[in-house]
This record gives structure tokens, sequence and C-alpha cells, in this order.
């Protein structure tokens, strides 16, 4: 570990507030708040693991909000929250036996079909929540896809917000107060957890965590507000930008590699 200087919280605190409002809207906020723990040159396992702390209370903050405004359907959240452990954890064990450029090649062909999927006003697009129609078919759908995104977030994570958006509303077809509620619920637990290893292994460092998670939830109680006032206007916007930063992060690490 290392130790903390006066400078490391104007560094990370203004940065993980902006990961949180862009989390709360769209998914993807660790884009944003992991390298801005890099930045004040912190350990990566001990980076990962303070960045846990500071996100899992942000979007506890922001689930709060879907929860106090019934958007939370508990029925397709809890199965959604079971099927991503399962997907996390079968995800992580093969990780460890697959090399990263593998897995970075298959993401450079799914993010410009990802963007596609957002751009399509025919495929991606705001559900009323009149209109929703929940059937057998929808909890499926999204049980499905919270194996799916689980698995790729226990295999590599960044996005994993964002993808599970896109996955709620375009394929299982809710609203995206209902999907973004749905997602939160997926991510506070599998955050949850992954926090309580990296505590009992001493990863986190809780005085700078703790300040960081104040402005994360900032940052995701103003996010949750603004999606549920303006909806697609701010969450189409926000989710091609995640995909845009994923992109570039994911480009970097894949030539980066190939050299090597």
């Amino acid at each position: 570990m290392m130790n903390i200087t006066p400078m490391t919280y104007p560094i990370v605190c203004p940065l993980v507030f902006l990961a949180g409002l862009v989390d709360a809207i769209g998914g993807g906020g660790g884009l944003i708040s992991l390298p801005a723990y890099l930045l004040t040159g912190l350990d990566p396992h001990v980076a990962i693991a303070t960045n846990k702390l500071s996100s899992c209370l942000g979007t506890a903050v922001a689930t709060g909000r879907f929860v106090k405004q019934r958007l939370i359907n508990w029925r397709m959240a809890v199965p959604g929250v079971v099927c991503a452990f399962i997907g996390s954890s079968i995800g992580a064990r093969v990780s460890l036996v697959t090399p990263e450029t593998v897995l970075l090649g298959i993401l450079i062909v799914l993010l410009p079909v990802t963007a596609f999927i957002v751009l399509n006003k025919n495929l991606f697009q705001d559900h009323r929540e009149e209109d929703e129609v929940i059937t057998q078919k929808t909890y499926v759908i999204a049980a499905l896809a919270a194996l799916i995104v689980g698995f790729y977030d226990g295999f590599y994570g960044p996005g994993t917000g964002t993808f599970l958006i896109i996955a709620f509303t375009a394929f299982a077809g809710l609203g995206l107060k209902s999907a973004n509620g749905e997602t939160k619920v997926i991510n506070l637990t599998t955050n949850l957890v992954a926090l309580c290893v990296f505590l009992l292994h001493g990863k986190v460092l809780i005085m700078l965590g703790l300040p960081a998670a104040l402005c994360n939830m900032l940052g995701n109680y103003i996010g949750a507000g603004l999606m549920m006032k303006n909806g697609m206007k701010i969450v189409r916007p926000s989710i091609l930008i995640v995909l845009l930063l994923l992109a570039i992060k994911i480009l970097s690490q894949f030539f980066s590699s190939s050299i090597i």
C-alpha cells in the first residue's frame, strides 16, 4: 500500500463524484473512478478494492432512490442477482485460464454492435411504465441477461451496468427507469460481495475510500434524479460516451498486449 498524501483527495474525489453521476444515469462509472485511484499511484489491487467501497455506497444511494420510487420488480431482481452471481463466479474462473487478448478481440467486435443497438430507436427505446408488459418471457430474458453480463463482470468487468441497461431495455422490454433499477440491485449485490472479500484481505484504504464514497453517493443521488426526469435524453448519450471510453480502453490494451 502507499501513504495517502494531501494531493490524493483533490485527484480522486471530483472524479469519483463524476463517476457516480455517470453510473446512476447510464452505468459504466467504474471507467472513470478506477483510473482516478490509479492516477494517485495506488497498487492496482488496492485501487480496485478501494474503488469497490466508494462505488458500493454510491450504488446503494441510487438503488435507494429507485426503491423509494417503486421502480424495482423484486420478483425479477432476485433471480437476476442469483444468475449474476453464478455467471460472475464462472466468468472469474474462466478468466484465469483465458488469454486477455481473446476477450479483448471479442469485445472489439461486440462494441460496434452494442452502439448500433443504442442508436437504433426501434431497438433501444424508453418504454413507458403503462406500456410495460411483464410476462414469463420477460423474466427469462432478464435472468439470461444477468447470467451473461454477470459472466462478463467476473471475466473482465468495465461497463457492466451499461450492458445490463441495454439488455433490459432492448431485449426484455423494460422502461429505462425499471431497467436502471434492476441493474442497480444486481450491481449493488455483486459489489457488496467483492467488497467483503477485499476487506477481509486488508486491501481497502478506508481513509481514502470513505471520503470518496461520500462524493460518489452525492453523484449517484443527483444522477438518479436526472435520469428519472429526463430519461432517454440523458441515458442514450451517456451510454454512448461510456461505450466510447470502453472502446478506447480495450483498443489500447489490445494493441499494447499485441506489441508485447
